[in-house]
């Protein structure tokens, strides 16, 4: 059967699996020969090689000779071939080896959005079948199709077929994929394939043609909501131009952008482009570009740009699919780097939940170590919240690295979110700051005025550590500098807790952070420097500390932890003191430190100059 070919209007990636023996070759040649895809005369030019060679001719061959017509080109790589049926071309996603189909999925060189998934009748449902299944899970491809092949060889009987369909359904089930469809074919004798067999009566499905057609391609990234991961922020003359690379959606020029995980948003005043003319004022998918803004707001890179109504997802606890190619195991504990989009940021494995060996795909549950070229099931945690979206939803923000000392040591998938203790305070947050009315004057306009930008000074530590005292000296230090600082004190927050939070149990810490983070953000928009310790809250002064960062975010926080003695310091901490005498030389290294992260101007007077932009 051969089919007129026009123009495809869109291409769809799928992958093939199936046992050597259970005749996925003869399928993809079969396929080949009846939509017409095959070059002139191959077909007849195989046939004839077959009788003169004395041997039966197999449609395998056809998949083998179009192998080879297509690498004589340079348009196709030898892991790639394609079909053409009925306006779409079908791309087949190939490789010699679980190993590396698994590495080329999770690092991005190829991206199955759909699979068949092929059965020998004769065998049944096998170990390799479910190991296939299990692999199709774990990259999450969920449009999958099962081809019950070699029906000719038990006689086309209905309860073979629909016994290798319940078992097959059951055991898929448990991975949460659903087969759209499972078809009986003969691929050597055309059944099923491209029209309906007259040896099975009995089943009135569609066809394997059929059922890639009903399967539905990805919406395109253009027409998905808008993900714009900030590469980098240039100054010319007084603009502040936002560039990066657009990986899914539109922008145009008026559009509300919201910045994650900060919470900023402004509005899109110009488009950029590198010498273009006249300037384009909208951007999609695929285009590198910038952006000002209508405001003057401090965006880093490494966030993520979309509209308010799409918002990514934001967390410092995921689950994922990892392939590890590390010269060392992937351990528990250790500190790696991660690469999401252009976010870096630190990271350790929280828990292993599954390793997978890809040599045989054998499973085995927890563990702390994974090895070279396996697979892993983990759960990751990063020092601080990292904005993405699950890897079926959008492929370039669910997809990441994880560098070990400078190496590329892993590539990975996100699966889902893992709710963190700080989720409530991010909503919380988010809330607020979408609600936010601004006044005229700006955070930069202020921060010129003052001679210094809105920041936090936490001062975090056991009792009786001088945390109190100190917090009045630098107070004292800053506004006697011109500096506009303000000592909040935690206690006359507290002083309206009801008597069943008094005690601060963990109702009363997340109230008390709330009602700090609300204050707090309302000094910051002032352009105050805010001095304050985290007495109110006790001993938990560690998840203190986390909330007020979150609620203030991205107002900078720095955290100088107070002690007796040299202990091991809380996370994000940024100086310690171990039982400081000179309260005036300790003030001082604050002040150097505020200077450093870009908070305090070098000069008072004139035009204040900043260390950095933060």
């Amino acid at each position: 059967m051969t089919a007129v070919q026009t123009k495809p209007t869109e291409n769809l990636n799928i992958v093939i699996v199936g046992h050597v023996d259970h005749g996925k070759s003869t399928l993809l040649g079969r396929l080949y020969a009846d939509t017409g895809s095959l070059p002139d005369g191959k077909l007849e030019k195989v046939q004839a090689i077959c009788r003169q060679q004395g041997k039966e001719f197999e449609y395998a061959f056809l998949f083998d000779a179009f192998l080879e017509e297509q690498e004589q080109g340079i348009t196709i790589d030898t892991a790639r071939t394609f079909f053409t049926w009925k306006g779409r071309q079908y791309i087949i996603i190939d490789a010699p080896g679980h190993k590396e189909f698994l590495k080329n999925m999770i690092s991005g060189a190829a991206r199955a959005e759909a699979a068949l998934l092929l059965i020998d009748a004769l065998e049944g449902v096998k170990e390799q079948s479910k190991k296939h299944g299990y692999l199709l899970s774990l990259l999450g491809v969920k449009q999958v199709a099962v081809v019950v092949n070699k029906m000719d060889l038990v006689g086309y009987r209905q309860d073979v077929f629909e016994g290798i369909e319940k078992e097959y359904r059951d055991f898929l089930g448990q991975l949460k994929v659903v087969p759209e469809r499972v078809i009986p074919v003969s691929a050597k004798l055309g059944d099923n394939i491209a029209s309906r067999s007259a040896h099975m009566p009995w089943y009135q499905g569609p066809t394997v043609l059929d059922t890639l057609e009903a399967f539905r391609k990805e919406t395109a990234r253009r027409e998905q909501p808008l993900r714009f991961p900030v590469q980098d922020v240039y100054k010319f003359d007084a603009r502040r131009i936002i560039a990066g690379r657009l990986t899914a959606g539109r922008l145009k020029v008026g559009d509300r952008l919201v910045f994650s995980p900060s919470n900023k948003s402004a509005n899109v005043k110009s488009v950029e482009a590198f010498n273009v003319e006249p300037p384009p004022t909208e951007a999609t998918a695929g285009q590198s570009v910038g952006v000002t803004l209508d405001e003057q707001i401090f965006i880093e890179r490494g966030e993520i740009a979309s509209h308010q109504e799409a918002i990514p997802l934001v967390s410092t606890s995921f689950r994922v699919n990892l392939f590890w190619l590390g010269r060392r195991p992937l351990e528990r504990g250790r500190k790696y780097q991660l690469r999401l989009a252009t976010h870096e940021v630190d990271c350790e494995v929280a828990a292993v939940n599954r390793i997978v060996d890809t040599a045989d795909l054998d499973q085995r549950q927890g563990g702390s170590v994974v090895e070279r070229n396996q697979v892993a099931e983990l759960t990751l945690r990063t020092k601080s919240p990292i904005v993405f979206d699950p890897y079926h939803a959008f492929e370039a923000t669910g997809r990441f690295v994880i560098v070990d000392e400078y190496d590329i040591a892993g590539g990975g998938i996100i699966t889902e979110l893992v709710h963190d203790a700080q989720e409530f305070l991010r909503d919380e947050a988010r809330r607020r700051d979408f609600a936010w009315v601004k006044g005229e004057v700006g955070a930069e306009e202020r921060a010129q005025h003052y001679g210094h930008r809105a920041a936090v000074v936490l001062l975090t530590g056991a009792p009786q550590t001088g945390k109190s005292f100190l917090a009045r000296k630098l107070e004292s230090v800053l506004v006697a500098e011109g500096r506009h600082a303000y000592l909040l004190e935690g206690e006359n927050l507290r002083r309206g807790l009801d008597a069943d939070l008094a005690g601060l149990d963990q109702a009363g810490t997340d109230e008390m952070a709330r009602r700090y983070g609300e204050v707090a953000r309302l000094l910051i928009d002032t352009g105050l420097i805010v001095v304050s310790t985290t007495k109110a809250f006790g001993g938990a002064y560690v998840q203190a500390a986390q909330s007020i960062r979150t609620l203030v975010h991205p107002a900078p926080v720095i955290t100088v932890h107070m002690s007796k003695a040299t202990e091991e310091l809380p996370p994000d901490t940024d100086l310690q003191f171990a039982g400081p005498k000179n309260f005036d030389e300790a003030a001082r290294r604050i002040i150097e430190e505020l200077k450093t992260r870009g908070v305090l101007a070098h000069a008072i007077g004139g035009k204040p100059t900043f260390q950095y932009s933060i």
